[in-house]
C-alpha cells in the first residue's frame, strides 16, 4: 500500500513545481551555471587529452576516475562537518568557489599533469559542496515534495550539462578549434554561480539545532539505519557499472563522429537526462521510489548493450540517449532515498558516506573501463558494464526488496 500523500495535480504533481521552495530553485540554478562551465571543458577534455596532448586511453581513465573519486572522498568530510557546524551554505559556497578558481588552470595547462591537477582541484571543490548542498535541499524541501525537489535540482543541473557542451561546439566552430579559448570562456559562468549562491540561498535556522543534536548523538554507523546502508550498497554496485561518460564520447568518435562535434554526445545525453529527472522525482513522491530506480537500472543495461554492439553513429546516439534516460530515473531518486533514510541531524554525513562509496566504485569503474578498452576494445568495455548493471538490478530485488516487493522506506 502506498502511504505517500497526494500532492499536486496530475500524474506528475504539476502544482508541486510551483510549491518547491525558492532556495531549492536557487540551488538548481547555481548547479546549472557551474555545469555550463564544467561541461564546456569536460566535454572537450577527452579529445583534447588524446589528440592534442597525446594521452593514452588508460590515462583518460585514470584522470577521470581519480577526479571523481577525489570528489567523493572529500564529500564524507564536508558532509560530517556540515552536520557539526550547522553551516551547510558556508561549505557549499567554499566548494563552488574552489571549483570556479580551478577553471583558469585548464587553458593555462601545458601537460597532462597540469590538466590532472586542475581536475583534482575542481573535484575537491565538488566534493566540498556536494554533501552539504544535498543536505541543505533535504532541510529546505517539505517531505512530501522531497523527490520533486531533488528531481528539479538534478534537472536544472543537467540543463547546464547539455548547454555547456552545446556552447562548446559553437565556440569550437567560432574559434577554429581553439580549445584554450573555449576553456577561458567557460570560467565565466562558474564565477556567476558562486555569486548567485551567496545572494539567493538562505540557510534554514533549524540546521544549527540539528547540528547540535548531531554532535551529542552517537556517531556509530548503525545510527544511520539499515535502509541507508542498503541503499548505499546497491548504489555503489550500480556505480561500478556506470563508468565515466568520457568513454561515450570516445565511442562516438571511434564510430566516425568528428572531434569538433564530440560535445554533442554530452548534449544528447544530458538533454534526455534533464527532461527525465524532474518527472522521475515527482513520480517517486507519488509511487514507489525503488520501482522508478529499478527501471533506470534496467535502462543502463540496455544502453550499454546498445553502445557495445553499435556499428554506426545512429545506434550509438540511441545508446547515449538511453544512458541519459537511465541517469534521469536514478540519480535524483537515489539521493531522495538517502534523505528519506537518514536522520535529519545526520544528513550531511549520510550524503558524504553515500557519495564516498559511489565515488570509490566510479574510480574502479573508470580504471577498469580504460584498461579493458586498451586491451580488448570498446565492445568488451560496454558489455562488462552491462553485466555489472544486471548484477546491481538483481541485488536491488533480492536484497532491497526482500519482503513481498515492499518499497524501501526508513
Amino acid at each position: 500500500m502506498n502511504d505517500r500523500p497526494n500532492i499536486g495535480k496530475g500524474l506528475l504533481g504539476g502544482a508541486s513545481l510551483a510549491a518547491i521552495p525558492r532556495g531549492v530553485w536557487a540551488l538548481g540554478f547555481v548547479s546549472l551555471l557551474m555545469d555550463v562551465s564544467s561541461e564546456m571543458i569536460f566535454a572537450l577534455l577527452p579529445v583534447y587529452l588524446v589528440s592534442v596532448m597525446g594521452a593514452s586511453m588508460e590515462a583518460v581513465g585514470v584522470v577521470e576516475g581519480v577526479a571523481e573519486a577525489t570528489a567523493s572522498m572529500v564529500k564524507i568530510v564536508s558532509g560530517g562537518l556540515s552536520d557539526w557546524l550547522g553551516r551547510r551554505k558556508l561549505l557549499a559556497a567554499l566548494g563552488y568557489g574552489l571549483a570556479a578558481l580551478s577553471k583558469p588552470i585548464f587553458p593555462l595547462a601545458g601537460s597532462v599533469g597540469w590538466v590532472t591537477a586542475a581536475r583534482f582541484i575542481d573535484r575537491v571543490g565538488k566534493g566540498i559542496r556536494g554533501a552539504p548542498r544535498d543536505a541543505l535541499i533535504a532541510d529546505i524541501a517539505p517531505p512530501e515534495l522531497r523527490g520533486a525537489s531533488f528531481g528539479l535540482r538534478q534537472a536544472l543541473d543537467t540543463v547546464g550539462a547539455f548547454v555547456g557542451p552545446l556552447l562548446g561546439v559553437l565556440l569550437m566552430a567560432a574559434t577554429a578549434n581553439n580549445f584554450r579559448a573555449v576553456f577561458w570562456v567557460a570560467a565565466v559562468p562558474a564565477f556567476l554561480a558562486v555569486a548567485l549562491l551567496l545572494a539567493a540561498v538562505d540557510e534554514p535556522a533549524a540546521t544549527g539545532a540539528r547540528a547540535k543534536k548531531a554532535t551529542a548523538s552517537a556517531g556509530a554507523p548503525r545510527a544511520l539505519g539499515r535502509a541507508f546502508w542498503r541503499t548505499t550498497a546497491i548504489a555503489s554496485l550500480f556505480a561500478l557499472a556506470r563508468f565515466s561518460e568520457a568513454f561515450l564520447v570516445l565511442r562516438a568518435v571511434g564510430l566516425g563522429l568528428p572531434a569538433t562535434l564530440a560535445p554533442l554526445v554530452f548534449v544528447t545525453m544530458n538533454l534526455v537526462y534533464a527532461l527525465a529527472a524532474y518527472p522521475a522525482g515527482a513520480l517517486s513522491d507519488r509511487f514507489d521510489r525503488m520501482g522508478v530506480a529499478s527501471v533506470g537500472f534496467f535502462l543502463l543495461i540496455v544502453a550499454e548493450l546498445t553502445l557495445g554492439f553499435a556499428s554506426n553513429l545512429a545506434v550509438a546516439a540511441l545508446g547515449v540517449a538511453l544512458w541519459g534516460l537511465h541517469l534521469g530515473l536514478t540519480q535524483g531518486v537515489l539521493s531522495t532515498l538517502v534523505a528519506d533514510a537518514a536522520p535529519a541531524e545526520k544528513r550531511g554525513s549520510a550524503f558524504g558516506i553515500f557519495n564516498l562509496a559511489s565515488g570509490a566504485a566510479s574510480l574502479a569503474a573508470s580504471l577498469i573501463a580504460g584498461a579493458l578498452w586498451d586491451a580488448f576494445g570498446a565492445q568488451a568495455t560496454f558489455l562488462t558494464g552491462a553485466a555489472l548493471a544486471a548484477l546491481a538490478l538483481v541485488g536491488l530485488f533480492a536484497w532491497v526488496r526482500p519482503r513481498g516487493g515492499a518499497a524501501l522506506r526508513p
